[in-house]
């Protein structure tokens, strides 16, 4: 028998011309995400510098505020140095109070101008707390006595603070606590009676 194969089909040619992946052109939201992280990095980087800027002054502040402060003012308060370092443990929960009381009511979706007002009204906060890290910072004197200089033991210096008035940090510290505390117990008891009526 002489039957005849089928002939195969050719396979067809390989297309000639081969195109390359085009890049697509980058989407709003992608454009838009990038501009916000330049923002955020020129952000991150002014917020440093400002940070900077602030320890650099804070030092500065704590060389010649210090010595007036504990030279002058301490003596001068009832009680002396212990009725300042009263008065001082005093402000830092005080001014810490009032700050997350105030920032805490700013929504700036809803009132800008509103949020700006509680924003001015948290600056006695964070003088009262600025105010007390000075005071704090003014009083440490150097770990070893072999970094005590001659201007350590003059009047108002971190030598001279811890000579006049030995307790003075547990006595800031105490204030500290007590008022603390009883920012707490009231702090409870407003929210109980904002509660109260809501219950009812």
């Amino acid at each position: 028998m002489g039957g005849s194969a089928r002939p195969k089909r050719r396979r067809a040619a390989g297309a000639a011309l081969r195109y390359e992946h085009v890049r697509q052109r980058p989407s709003a939201w992608s454009q838009a995400k990038e501009k916000v992280s330049r923002g955020e990095s020129w952000l991150g980087c002014l917020v440093m510098l400002v940070g900077m800027a602030g320890i650099v002054g804070f030092a500065l502040l704590g060389m010649t505020w210090g010595p007036v402060l504990w030279g002058r003012v301490a003596p001068a308060v009832p009680g002396g140095g212990y009725g300042f370092a009263a008065v001082v443990g005093a402000l830092a929960p005080t001014g810490f109070a009032v700050v997350t009381t105030t920032l805490s009511r700013m929504k700036w979706r809803t009132g800008k101008l509103r949020s700006l007002g509680w924003a001015i009204a948290s600056l006695p906060g964070v003088t009262a707390c600025l105010l007390w890290a000075l005071v704090v910072f003014a009083s440490f004197r150097p770990k070893h006595r072999s970094d005590w200089d001659g201007s350590c033991h003059s009047r108002g210096e971190a030598c001279w603070v811890h000579v006049e008035y030995p307790w003075v940090w547990a006595v800031g510290v105490l204030s500290t606590v007590l008022v603390s505390a009883a920012l707490i117990v009231v702090a409870f008891r407003v929210t109980d009676t904002r509660e109260k009526p809501a219950a009812a």
